[in-house]
């Protein structure tokens, strides 16, 4: 649905946030959250990962200051409400929403969700950032699936408009609206999707980013020209080659090999390049080399 309008109250009750996985998203939505004014605990296992996370969050904070598009005041509040933990039931206590970002495997989300139920308040909001994987089947695993939905944002956090608000089958319309209203309030723009393979975005992304792949492949054009065509011609504000080096080759093959084992679509069946590219350890911007070479760029 477009143009999903928030609630008519603005309470939605959502205090303080704890995120679940330091990564590149995970990291960018508490980064978005503290912005928002919310008391928000950053948790990772890997104690080196969450300290570079945190370091990476206060430098592009930083930078917005630098460049005028945030104020030296709300940088100091975000950082302020910001803190890190190597401990989800630390991470959990006396949340309002915790938002799992680690990476796209059913049975580590699954685990992740059982610890953080056991330990989250009894209201408390839990909500997975997956891209692909079934809403439904992760929160089948819960006492309360009622209160399990997907919040799944975009890369880099910070500057997307978009999250995809995901029903599971068992998810309370009242919990939806609350996140809702939530996503608004981090000056952000949500849809509302049924739980379905690849859900909205990742769906019609991952095609245009396969056929990209298969056209590199094939010789058609090299990967700047076919990027070229997509954004002069169809104004995307990339082309679907530097968004799979921003996402990662590896993230985008694991969500194609899901697509096509759950949909059989052959639209979805991974490239043999693509395959190759990440079993050479090509993965795109965070190894330095993909389509493009990262490395050479200022």
């Amino acid at each position: 649905m477009a143009n999903v309008k928030a609630p008519a109250t603005a309470d939605h009750g959502i205090g303080k946030v704890a995120v679940i996985g330091a990564g590149t998203m995970g990291h960018g939505i508490a980064q978005v959250a503290a912005m928002a004014s919310h008391d928000t605990v950053l948790c990772d296992v890997d104690a080196a990962q969450l300290e570079r996370a945190l370091a990476r969050i206060e430098t592009t904070l930083d930078k917005g200051v630098r460049l005028g598009k945030v104020a030296a005041s709300a940088r100091d509040g975000a950082l302020a409400r910001l803190a890190g933990t190597g401990g989800p039931r630390e991470a959990v206590d006396g949340a309002d929403l915790v938002i799992e970002a680690v990476p796209e495997e059913m049975a580590l989300k699954r685990r992740i969700f059982a610890e953080v139920e056991a330990a989250a308040p009894s209201g408390a909001i839990l909500a997975t950032n997956t891209s692909s994987l079934s809403v439904t089947e992760m929160g089948a695993a819960l006492t309360a699936p009622h209160r399990f939905l997907g919040l799944h944002f975009f890369n880099p956090v910070h500057i997307m408009a978009l999250v995809e608000v995901v029903k599971g089958n068992a998810t309370d319309p009242a919990v939806v609206d609350r996140c809702l209203a939530f996503v608004h309030g981090l000056g952000k723009e949500p849809i509302v999707v049924a739980d379905s393979p690849g859900f909205a975005s990742s769906r019609l992304g991952i095609v245009l980013g396969l056929e990209a792949i298969r056209m590199v492949e094939a010789g058609v054009a090299s990967p700047e020209d076919i990027d070229k065509a997509m954004v002069l011609g169809y104004r995307h504000p990339m082309g679907p080659l530097r968004l799979t080096d921003l996402v990662g080759l590896d993230v985008r093959l694991g969500i194609a090999r899901y697509l096509h084992e759950s949909l059989g679509s052959e639209a979805f069946r991974p490239p043999a390049l693509l395959e190759r590219m990440v079993a050479k350890g090509r993965l795109g911007k965070k190894a330095g080399r993909g389509f493009y070479d990262w490395d050479s760029r200022p």
